[in-house]
């Protein structure tokens, strides 16, 4: 069977309507004599993916990346700040429309899946092998709540929707609280669970399975400080000895060899189509560097020049990291003022092998193995177990080169060791700006990086990085205010 990049090329996508309940087809065949075959559920599930690349490759990394301490943008006096350099800077209003694009898209794939999950109970379709019935529902639920977790960790508490409706419903359909939404996301993420136990036989490289499932339960419960929990599931995946750590930190990033050994689930793109494929490296170059860094010089890079590394990503590799290397890249060239220096840029995404375009294929990763065992350490560390802890950190920074026995540590002390690691381990993976949150660090961390950032720019907002506790939740998109009379988050 054909791997799921390559199948969901024949599903459909529509693009995003102002309301977020609309149904949006999932296939251009008519749903009358389509959803009956085992063939076509699988078809039906590699659609509840599509929202996830689109939203991965366009949106999701302003909102996760761009806005914390590991990243910022090359100014550009041509394209200005519009949409994401305002977000950077916190300067944010609920009309910017990267809030609105995530929106759309999250809810779009929450209606794919919920879609699935009631079709997939009729009593006239036919399994060959009810192993893809487990692993279709399986895949649902899990991306269900991956959407879910996403949309509470930017807006707090938003509408539930658990089964497919019309627009004259989603009228009624107030804000659900952030409480009720984690208790969602974690009810699928077990259920989940007991459908990919009846598919272990027939799990696939690229596909969400039962670790994927373990893994983000595991953050889900760490994000809501349930360590008990979040100890016993994140276990789950390293006894599992499925998934271990590459020799080699940079191997991670070979978009001409993609890994599924450390990788326990990432979003899948290919060079090979337009609708797969990403341009990572032709948005996160330097604007000014042409065609030397994505060697594609017919492509205009005017509006190039994001998620570049800040000067405390930086700082932040101890000396000796073989990540820092890996992780970003130095162009020496003529930056936005004329003046020719040494320009950092992301290096974990990488030019085209063949395309003769813009299109590159990349993997973006969303659960490691690595996110697994810092997880894991952190989960003991929380429970006074620090002792225990200190071997799965010691093991993420052996394999970046950091030999060194971890000693002297008390909790406070290696729970400040675990956030720098996360920084440093996953910087350009949209991880930084949820574990600032989740730690309770985020005002005081991007209080100080926006003061030396300014003293660094003098082309930013003279309001930038005005950070209050409210700016902790993304605004609601007015559009959505309007159209489904939901409540605004407060502040904005």
């Amino acid at each position: 069977m054909k791997k799921l990049l390559y199948i969901i090329s024949i599903v459909t996508i529509c693009s995003c309507s102002h309301d977020f309940l609309e149904i949006y087809p999932v296939t251009t065949l008519n749903e009358g004599n389509f959803y009956q075959s085992q063939e076509q559920f699988i078809i039906l599930a590699n659609g509840c993916y599509i929202p996830l690349r689109e939203y991965e490759k366009n949106t999701h990394w302003v909102i996760s990346e761009l806005i914390s301490d590991n990243t910022s943008f090359q100014f550009n006096n041509v394209t200005g700040e519009a949409v994401r350099g305002v977000i950077d800077q916190f300067v944010i209003t609920s009309d910017n429309r990267a809030y609105a694009d995530f929106w759309n898209f999250s809810y779009n794939g929450i209606n794919r899946c919920n879609k699935l999950l009631l079709e997939i109970e009729r009593p006239e379709v036919k399994w060959s092998d009810l192993a893809y019935k487990n692993r279709s529902s399986g895949e649902a639920l899990f991306l269900r709540a991956l959407y879910y977790f996403n949309l509470v960790r930017q807006f707090g508490g938003v509408p539930l929707v658990l089964t497919p409706i019309g627009a004259p419903e989603a009228l009624n359909i107030g804000r659900s609280s952030e409480s009720d939404i984690y208790q969602s996301v974690i009810k699928d993420l077990n259920s989940a669970i007991s459908q990919f136990e009846g598919a272990t036989k027939i799990e696939e490289n690229g596909r969400a399975n039962l670790n994927s499932s373990y893994a983000l339960l595991g953050k889900v419960y760490l994000t809501v400080k349930d360590y008990k929990n979040a100890e016993t599931v994140l276990k789950k995946v390293i006894d599992s000895n499925k998934y271990s750590l590459l020799p080699n930190y940079a191997d991670l990033f070979d978009s001409g060899k993609k890994d599924f050994k450390e990788t326990i689930f990432s979003v899948q793109y290919s060079e090979n189509n337009r609708e797969l494929s990403n341009r990572f490296i032709f948005i996160f170059a330097p604007w000014t560097s042409g065609g030397n860094i994505t060697m594609r010089p017919a492509i205009n890079m005017i509006s190039a020049g994001w998620n570049m590394p800040t000067s405390d990503l930086l700082n932040a590799f101890e000396a000796g990291d073989l990540r820092k290397d890996a992780s970003i890249k130095i162009w020496n060239g003529r930056d936005w003022d004329g003046v020719t220096r040494d320009i950092p840029y992301t290096g974990k995404y990488k030019r085209p092998i063949s395309a003769p375009d813009d299109r590159t294929g990349d993997n973006l990763p969303v659960l490691r193995y690595s996110d697994v065992l810092l997880m894991y350490a952190e989960a003991l560390n929380e429970q006074g177990r620090t002792a225990e802890a200190i071997g799965y950190v010691q093991q993420v920074r052996t394999r970046a080169g950091l030999n060194a026995p971890l000693t002297g540590y008390d909790k406070s002390k290696l729970e400040g060791l675990i956030a720098k690691e996360r920084q440093v381990e996953f910087c350009f993976e949209n991880q930084r700006w949820y574990d600032l949150k989740r730690t309770g660090k985020a005002i005081e961390v991007m209080t100080a990086h926006g003061q030396r950032e300014k003293a660094q720019k003098d082309f930013l907002f003279s309001s930038a990085y005005q950070i209050q506790p409210f700016k902790l939740l993304a605004p609601l998109p007015a559009e959505q205010i309007l159209i489904n009379n939901l409540e605004q988050n407060p502040g904005y």
